[in-house]
């Protein structure tokens, strides 16, 4: 279930660089998807690039951020990007570089295409 869901996160990654023309990397992950250490492994598998997680409570913090800003406890957003980077670790996974990831894309997108 998890490795289906990783390979998914690289045909949606696909289409973003189709759309942006650029490679996004490294792939950023916030919330409560960061607790999941074995999808995180396998996102960066799957994608072959670097993820990067943190902070768990991505939400409460943004808002915590805008409202900072809105009352000119803030200069920026780059500072309140800045403030958190500094307040909460953030942890990365490198891909393994195992096999299987490719044949494994390829048979999802020969799946997708006959739906």
């Amino acid at each position: 279930m998890l490795e289906s869901l990783a390979l998914k996160y690289r045909w949606v990654l696909e289409r973003l660089e189709e759309m942006v023309g650029q490679r996004l990397d490294p792939i950023h992950i916030v919330g409560g998807g960061t607790q999941n250490h074995m999808l995180n492994q396998f996102t960066a598998d799957a994608t072959g690039r670097q993820v990067v997680i943190g902070p768990v409570e991505a939400t409460a913090l943004g808002i915590f951020l805008m409202q900072a800003f809105s009352l000119n406890h803030l200069s920026s957003l780059q500072d309140g990007r800045d403030l958190i980077r500094a307040s909460f670790p953030t942890e990365k996974y490198q891909p393994s570089g195992g096999t299987g990831w490719d044949a494994a894309y390829h048979k999802l997108l020969s799946i997708m295409a006959l739906s």
